[in-house]
């Protein structure tokens, strides 16, 4: 199964076990995979390297993936791909994104609010966005301390996260 978390990331035609190796044969680390359905459908890839991502090198691995998705044709209608390095504001994928950055200042919205009732949700409101410092993972638990205190978010309940710059 690959990297993915919440609807935005989803990868529901399976691409991260297909291209990764590709990403792989050409010097990168495929970090993710965001499809987003529609008229304008678009599919986005990011990746990574030891020595950083050029222009040059998300123009190579698009040729490469364009090449592949074109004789496998895993998706079906119209979409636009898009190949980017994760950037400053780095989306966090996987669990162990979110233990490798910890330390480091985070936004997380998850799919659901979380209850007035939980620990750290300020005012008592349900809430479902929290910025805060990853503190790491405990099993699939994601621990983000926020100025009102520590949250414990399931890395299940998580519909979209970032570094903060």
């Amino acid at each position: 199964m690959g990297p993915g978390i919440g609807p935005l990331h989803q990868d529901p035609f399976n691409l991260t076990d297909m291209l990764a190796p590709l990403a792989r044969d050409l010097g990168f680390d495929l970090i993710g995979v965001e499809y987003q359905p529609g008229t304008r459908a678009r599919l986005r890839l990011y990746i990574d390297s030891q020595t950083g991502i050029t222009v040059d090198d998300c123009a190579d691995m698009s040729r490469a993936v364009s090449a592949l998705l074109d004789v496998e044709d895993p998706i079906p209608g119209k979409y636009t791909l898009e190949v980017s390095s994760p950037g400053l504001d780095r989306p966090l994928f996987r669990l162990e994104d979110f233990a490798r950055y910890t330390g480091q200042r985070a936004r997380i919205r998850l799919q659901r609010p979380l209850p007035g009732s939980a620990p750290a949700v300020p005012g008592g409101r349900p809430q479902r966005n929290f910025l805060g410092v990853l503190a790491g993972v405990e099993g699939d638990v994601v621990l983000l301390d926020t100025e009102t205190g520590p949250l414990r978010l399931p890395y299940a309940d998580i519909d979209k996260a970032h570094l903060e710059p």
